[in-house]
């Protein structure tokens, strides 16, 4: 039973859900530090994913672009292979995007919601395997329906529950930018990635970086300072061969090697602007990592 309370044990299983109060030992001791903490939680799916550290947030727009879900796609899954669990709010666009990379990887990750546990918005494939493989996380009672005034409160606990924010694509007013104050107000870290300056869905990310979040272009920045750069393996790519030949050369040839395009021209007897071609296309795929000094390194495919 609760300290000081003769009515409700700890943890009450339901038909739907598991049910936490602040007295639990289960209970995030993130929540107990907070401003306006959760009365109480409800819980379906993975339940061993809430005390699984550390955990990144990972926000962002509804209607993101190309851009956006592919960068939300490679942080969530460099993130997850890193040893993090995920924690995102179930929302279309980066939210879901961030939520179905871990999974495919089978990593740890968690939903937040502004519903009941047995009423995921929104509903879907993806909703449904997050309530087996995932974490769903609500502080609102089964059967609450999603309401509009749910969603600013259910950041708070996004936040609260995470390490470091990063906030991929939003506009100047969007949900994702509550969740980054949350975060600074409870002393999180929180990264923005940048976009194109001509497009509305990076005018948030930007607002943030004049605000001082952390401009952040690689998922190693996080790690960092998590205090787990290099300690575990990051994604792996992919596809770890490519299809084209002339491809499968080039990443041959860095096997073991640390090298500069000229060099890698000279030892290819390639036209340098050719190797360089190759090479971006590589670093986009996640083969290759550009170094400082313009060298360049095999990503390891394991």
């Amino acid at each position: 039973m609760p300290v000081g309370s003769s009515e409700r044990p700890l943890v009450v299983n339901t038909t739907t859900a598991l049910h936490l109060v602040p007295t639990c030992p289960h209970w995030p001791r993130e929540l107990r530090e907070i401003e306006g903490p959760p009365a109480e939680l409800w819980l379906r799916g993975r339940l061993e994913w809430l005390e699984a550290e550390p955990r990144v947030a990972i926000v962002g727009t509804r209607a993101p672009t190309a851009y956006g879900e592919s960068q939300a796609v490679r942080f969530a899954r460099a993130l997850s292979a890193a040893g993090c669990t995920v924690v995102s709010g179930l929302a279309r666009g980066v939210d879901q995007a961030a939520h179905r990379a871990v999974l495919e990887l089978g990593g740890r990750t968690i939903a937040v919601l502004g519903s009941g546990v047995d009423r995921p918005w929104p509903e879907g494939e993806l909703t449904a395997r997050m309530a087996s493989e995932g974490l769903l996380l609500s502080e609102f009672h089964p059967g609450e329906a999603p309401r509009p005034h749910h969603f600013p409160l259910r950041n708070r606990v996004i936040s609260a529950l995470s390490r470091a924010v990063v906030v991929i694509e939003a506009a100047h007013a969007s949900g994702s930018l509550i969740t980054a104050r949350w975060a600074v107000d409870q002393g999180r870290s929180v990264f923005a990635l940048p976009g194109r300056v001509d497009h509305p869905m990076s005018r948030g990310a930007h607002k943030l970086i004049r605000e001082g979040a952390q401009l952040v272009e690689d998922p190693e920045e996080i790690l960092e300072d998590l205090g787990l750069s290099g300690a575990l393996p990051l994604a792996k790519p992919p596809h770890a061969e490519p299809a084209d030949p002339r491809r499968t050369f080039l990443l041959a040839a860095l096997r073991g090697e640390t090298l500069s395009s000229e060099e890698l021209s000279r030892a290819l007897a390639w036209p340098q602007p050719q190797v360089l071609v190759e090479l971006v296309e590589c670093e986009m795929a996640g083969q290759v990592r550009r170094l400082p000094g313009g060298r360049y390194q095999l990503l390891d495919p394991r």
